[in-house]
């Protein structure tokens, strides 16, 4: 398994490592609810630098990454960022990603899943337009801080300059004499932002800001707890949410499919699919009985008939309650539906809700 940067500094809290994604990656440190809490309330430190970084440059940059994506990255001026879609011909959805552009019509930042790397990468050079690009993932380390104490820790740092960066707004900062690039992006729903540094300044980055977040609460946090962060947010997980066989549309992500750009990759079944109308849409619900939803249980209608099945589902730290996501059919699809989620031979009653389950 690969390791990151930051493996000796989760050994030293204690963290329990586990596999995923092909790295050795800390799941939990002081526990799953307390590290959920601490980031809703204080600020949490997240080793992300499983994540891959793909940088594509040059004259067809932009050309490509129009092909490439389903968003409009030609709306992106200098230090901008969008999330989007690598789409592929059938539709589906080969990965989710966030855009960020360094250079207009001349150098993005493609952030990719850690699951995905090689093969993002592999699918954006066998459908380059012209651009140069490089998967540089080996090269940086990233660092997440979020939380609502993230900016004054943040500030503490870099800065005050660091906090004028608006949501989805990416910039260049100095630290220790190398140029780290921060982005007021993250996977919390929570204020903070995301540090792509380079390895040399990993390990000081992280104990500095382990350091000068103490008087803030400031904790380190596993996947575990980012996990169930993400999952009261409703924000899609490649492999649960989203798959090469998901459609846009119907994972409620039509937002980011910009059908009027031009041309791109899988458009015209996207957009089939969207004349067509879907059969089955991703929903958020909440077990009214009790029991916890996971990945891969079915779901029925009261009447019996199977209609859809969980993607995700946990024990919600924030609303002390079972929630769930998961695709339905279309007419079950609305707020209040009521549904069964079957649970080891038993079914439970489930309700559809407003989401994300945690109004921010």
């Amino acid at each position: 398994m690969k390791r990151t940067t930051l493996y000796e500094e989760h050994l030293k809290l204690n963290a329990k490592m586990v596999e995923f994604a092909g790295w050795e990656m800390p799941v939990t440190y002081k526990g799953l609810i307390e590290e959920h809490k601490n980031v809703r309330t204080n600020v949490g430190l997240f080793d992300v630098s499983h994540m891959g970084e793909v940088f594509v440059r040059g004259s067809q940059a932009l050309q490509t990454l129009q092909w490439l994506t389903t968003n409009d990255v030609s709306i992106l001026s200098e230090g901008q960022a969008q999330y989007s879609l690598l789409p592929n011909p059938d539709g589906g959805i080969v990965d989710d990603i966030i855009v960020y552009c360094l250079k207009p019509n001349a150098e993005y930042l493609v952030c990719v899943n850690a699951s995905n790397a090689d093969k993002d990468f592999a699918w954006m050079k066998q459908n380059n337009k012209g651009a140069e690009i490089v998967n540089e993932s080996q090269l940086w380390s990233q660092i997440a801080v979020q939380g609502p104490k993230a900016p004054q820790l943040l500030e503490k740092i870099f800065g005050t300059k660091v906090n004028d960066l608006a949501s989805f707004h990416c910039a260049y900062f100095s630290y220790q004499g190398s140029r780290v690039l921060i982005a007021a992006t993250g996977y919390t729903g929570e204020k903070g932002a995301e540090i792509f540094v380079p390895h040399v300044c990993a390990v000081p980055l992280w104990q500095e800001l382990l350091k000068k977040g103490e008087p803030l609460g400031v904790q380190a946090i596993g996947l575990g707890a980012r996990d169930t962060l993400r999952l009261e947010m409703k924000y899609s997980l490649y492999g649960h949410e989203i798959t090469d066989e998901t459609n846009p549309i119907e994972a409620g992500l039509g937002w980011v499919v910009k059908l009027n750009k031009g041309d791109f990759i899988g458009r015209q079944k996207i957009l089939e699919q969207k004349e067509k109308g879907i059969s089955k849409k991703l929903i958020g619900f909440r077990l009214l009985d009790k029991g916890i939803p996971r990945q891969g249980y079915k779901l029925f209608s009261e009447e019996g008939q199977e209609i859809g099945i969980v993607t995700s589902g946990t024990m919600s730290p924030s609303l002390d309650e079972p929630i769930g996501i998961g695709y339905v059919m279309e007419n079950l699809s609305k707020v209040d539906s009521r549904f069964l989620v079957e649970i080891r031979k038993r079914q439970v009653l489930a309700q559809v809700v407003k989401t994300p389950f945690l109004q921010k």
